[in-house]
């Protein structure tokens, strides 16, 4: 299945971007990777994706600094939905997210890769009907 979809994922434990990575590509997914906040927030500005899923906790630069500079600009890239992902669910931090701009999270220990693309694909449709819905 070849769906065209830019997807950008941000993650510091390697094993866990390769993992994603693999699974998004099967399923047809452009993938461009990061392993760093500065990396990921230079590579969001970069591209034009169509999701991001963006980890909280990376070197460099926060998930959450990342999130602020994507949605503090005034570019197609404020748009882009973006899905945190933590291994430690701090209610404060991901409420921040929330409000910051974030569509949602994903706590690594509770989640399966493949659970991951399903939640994906799912808010993707749900968007795409609310776009035709509202044209």
């Amino acid at each position: 299945m070849d769906n065209n979809k830019n997807i950008l994922i941000v993650e510091d434990d390697l094993f866990l971007l390769d993992l994603y990575t693999q699974f998004f590509t099967q399923r047809g997914y452009h993938v461009t990777s990061a392993s760093d906040g500065e990396e990921g927030s230079k590579k969001a500005f970069e591209g034009k994706f169509d999701f991001i899923i963006l980890d909280i906790m990376l070197p460099k630069k926060s998930g959450i600094e990342v999130l602020k500079d994507i949605k503090a600009q005034d570019s197609s890239i404020k748009s882009v939905p973006v899905f945190m992902l933590t291994s430690v669910g701090y209610d404060e931090i991901i409420k921040n997210a929330f409000q910051i701009g974030a569509n949602g999270y994903f706590l690594k220990s509770m989640i399966l890769p493949k659970q991951i693309i399903d939640e994906v694909e799912s808010f993707m449709e749900n968007e795409n009907k609310n776009q035709n819905v509202n044209q």
